[in-house]
């Protein structure tokens, strides 16, 4: 992150604490790093996500011996591991937050299918212990009535049996309540840590030592124990962090999405003029390649022998497949799609298109603040106050208190702590987030985590991306327009005779659209396709041309006469191609990506709402202008590219914008993933809706308006929902702590603490179910 700070020795960054990496893993071009460097092939430099430059840093090229492809970043031993919550956590090996105990996770994730251990390791304590969760809680409510021990006996059978719960299935959450008071980063984990061992530890005396408790705290025939209470607390929890961890796993699908595209493999031609196929970790820059038709293109680089369409819109969102000839640049993870190409390698490993929007997309999703939920806010304080006040009872009843004295600050710091428990804070938010995300899912709009309903009802500006999002993202044709003479009839049918020969996407819709009409189709002869211009053929006899304005040339045809319509259409944002048959003009035709039938409701709708409209697309000026004029866009900006689109996102946050970016092409991922608030369209690219926090199933714009009244809606649930779990313990602790005993002798068992525990969490998951 800071090239400028260098030293001899391994260390720390004294700017920003990462790992120093070895310099010559940034080396020049044709200087390989130091063989320490290596591990099986890999340069770790180009796994590192620490790495990742500032768009105003430039970054020297990689060593081309040893540069990896896209699909093994992560893989190297150079790992480094972030914290979700807290993305200035960076440390070179695996662990948990200090500051809120997460687990932390790869910056950018490796390319395998292996589940997560945590995920699975708390999976396996949760379905081991839950039977045993389900006994105890029956015998503590149902014990008396089954008949089926003593009460001595059933008080012994409660302690062997949550004695696995709590020590092995609720260890890891001891272990990280320990480490927040190590760290002295008091969270939710030092409340469970405390409250469920108090309520433990408190019933193992009762069972040990029932005798040192006063008559008073005798109920049903023995001292009230609490195993039931701690063996619940720690299933729920384990409960809840596998559906978190199985949840977060998804965060970093959009990463492995994009891993995915580049091929494993690339076809390399010798000099002496054989072949062979090696793995694209051993692709050099100035290697000559071999793209047969079908084929991924295997890295950035120049075609140096033949003609083909090759279909980018996983990287550039554009439906249309471009023509490349010898001299045009080809992009590696593109589809080549009917005719062979030779390429000369440019850019390998982390230097690639692909790589790079790989890293801006993981730079970005790292950057984003995250999100205090309100329950957050006062976590910290909650945690000293509570324990505080334990300590205060304990002290208080055992040095100015009745006999047995110690006893009773003994039981009462126990009832603080059971009462302030945090299950009813803990549910006061996911509760929300969860009924608002089942409700969300019924009316197509999925979440991706409770920021995107948090923030949503904040954003003031919407990025959109034009095509699959304000347009339907596929060639249609549009109009014929038939020159003096000639019939429109004639026009279409000539001209899908003629592109019946033809692979590319704006002859498919041409041909669909004469087919649609019932006209009868003759078979083309002589077909030929010129690159980038159009096709030429015979049909019924006659000489066909339909291709561009450079084409109509070549073949000394006068467009004037058409040019004017031409033009109004371009202005539309159709393609146009003439029409020529035996060298005269007989007209042109328009194809064109249509606007969503919904996309004019749901702007007018954002509009009135306060929400201003960006469009930004990389389609051309002229196109784009025209799109915006016809839907009353705010601000259009045409020719941009996955990088302009970041900074676009970027320049409003700075002028102090929540910006949501609505898209649905990997070109869209970067700008998706840094965006306040990304939404993609459930029609588009897998990329898109993994690296966005909201996505609308259906494609509809419409859908936002959906989701912002649901994020309203939601916020105040759980602002209810908090102010239900602290009026709670608000009210409970005084209580329990013995604050009426000096005025009414009563105090607060265990007993009765827990079922105000119980009350609470019952209210908050009442209140979170009328979001339905």
């Amino acid at each position: 992150m800071h090239p400028e700070v260098q030293q001899n020795h391994p260390g720390s960054c004294p700017k920003c604490g990462m790992t120093l990496k070895p310099q010559g893993e940034v080396s020049s071009h044709g200087h390989p790093p130091p063989a320490h460097a290596h591990h099986e092939g890999h340069d770790h430099s180009a796994h590192s996500a620490g790495h990742v430059q500032p768009a105003h840093v430039q970054r020297s090229p990689i060593p081309p011996q040893t540069a990896p492809s896209a699909p093994n970043q992560g893989a190297a031993t150079g790992t480094e591991y972030t914290c979700p919550m807290h993305p200035e956590v960076r440390q070179d090996h695996p662990g948990n937050c200090p500051k809120c105990g997460m687990t932390l996770e790869p910056v950018i994730p490796e390319l395998d299918d292996s589940e997560n251990p945590e995920l699975v390791d708390f999976q396996r304590r949760f379905w081991w212990t839950l039977p045993l969760t389900v006994v105890v809680t029956t015998l503590a409510m149902f014990g008396h009535q089954l008949g089926w021990f003593d009460v001595g006996t059933q008080t012994w059978v409660e302690l062997v049996l949550s004695l696995p719960i709590v020590l092995w299935a609720g260890w890891p959450f001891f272990a990280r309540g320990w480490q927040s008071i190590v760290n002295r980063s008091p969270n939710m984990w030092t409340l469970i840590g405390l409250g469920t061992g108090a309520a433990f530890l408190y019933s193992v005396v009762a069972t040990v030592a029932p005798q040192v408790f006063p008559e008073s705290f005798i109920s049903m025939g023995r001292i009230g124990v609490y195993f039931e209470a701690a063996a619940v607390i720690i299933s729920l929890t384990l409960l809840g962090q596998v559906l978190e961890l199985k949840a977060r796993s998804q965060t970093s699908a959009a990463i492995k999405s994009l891993l995915g595209l580049a091929p494993k493999t690339a076809r390399r031609i010798r000099d002496d003029g054989t072949e062979e196929d090696v793995p694209l970790t051993h692709v050099h820059v100035g290697d000559v390649l071999r793209v047969r038709p079908g084929e991924k293109v295997p890295v950035d680089g120049v075609v140096t022998e033949g003609v083909s369409a090759v279909d980018e819109s996983m990287l550039t969102g554009e439906p249309v497949p471009v023509t490349k000839r010898v001299g045009d640049k080809v992009i590696g993870a593109t589809m080549n799609t009917n005719g062979a190409l030779v390429i000369r390698s440019e850019r390998v490993g982390s230097a690639t298109m692909l790589s790079q929007i790989v890293q801006m997309v993981a730079q970005a999703q790292r950057s984003r603040a995250p999100m205090q939920r309100m329950a957050d806010v006062v976590a910290g304080y909650f945690v000293v106050t509570v324990v505080a006040i334990a300590l205060l009872t304990f002290f208080g009843w055992g040095l100015f208190g009745p006999e047995p004295r110690w006893v009773f600050g003994l039981i009462n710091a126990v009832s603080v702590l059971i009462i302030a428990c945090p299950c009813a804070l803990g549910l006061a938010t996911p509760m929300s987030i969860m009924v608002a995300t089942g409700k969300g899912a019924t009316q197509g709009v999925l979440f991706r985590d409770a920021a995107a309903i948090e923030n949503l009802r904040k954003v003031d500006t919407l990025i959109i991306d034009k095509t699959g999002t304000l347009t339907e993202g596929r060639p249609a044709f549009d109009r014929a327009v038939a020159a003096p003479g000639v019939t429109e009839e004639f026009v279409i049918r000539t001209a899908a005779s003629l592109d019946q020969g033809s692979e590319h996407p704006l002859a498919e819709a041409i041909v669909s659209a004469a087919r649609e009409r019932g006209y009868p189709l003759e078979k083309p002869e002589q077909f030929e396709s010129g690159t980038g211009i159009g096709v030429r053929g015979v049909v019924a006899g006659a000489s066909v041309a339909l291709g561009n304005t450079a084409l109509m040339e070549q073949l000394g045809v006068d467009v004037k006469p058409l040019i004017p319509q031409a033009e109004a259409l371009r202005q539309e944002g159709a393609s146009v191609m003439y029409l020529a048959v035996n060298a005269a003009l007989s007209g042109l035709l328009a194809v064109s990506d249509p606007i969503k039938a919904s996309t004019p409701e749901a702007l007018a709708t954002l509009r009135a709402s306060g929400i201003r409209i960006v469009m930004a697309t990389g389609d051309g000026v002229t196109t784009a202008k025209a799109v915006g004029a016809r839907l009353q866009i705010d601000e259009v900006h045409g020719e941009v590219k996955p990088a302009d689109k970041l900074r676009l996102v970027e320049k409003l946050q700075a002028e102090g914008r929540v910006v949501a970016m609505a898209g649905d092409g990997i070109n869209d991922a970067p700008a998706l993933a840094k965006a306040d608030v990304g939404i993609a369209m459930g029609t588009g690219t897998d990329v898109a809706m993994n690296s966005a926090q909201v996505t609308l199933v259906k494609g509809d714009l419409r859908g936002i308006s959906t989701a912002r009244s649901l994020s309203e809606a939601t916020v105040g649930n759980m602002k209810q929902n908090l102010v239900f779990a602290f009026l709670y313990n608000a009210l409970g602790i005084p209580v329990a702590a013995g604050i009426l005993f000096p005025f009414t002798g009563w105090l607060l068992s265990p007993l009765i603490a827990a079922l105000a525990m119980s009350l609470s969490s019952a209210s908050v998951i009442g209140n979170a179910l009328r979001l339905r």
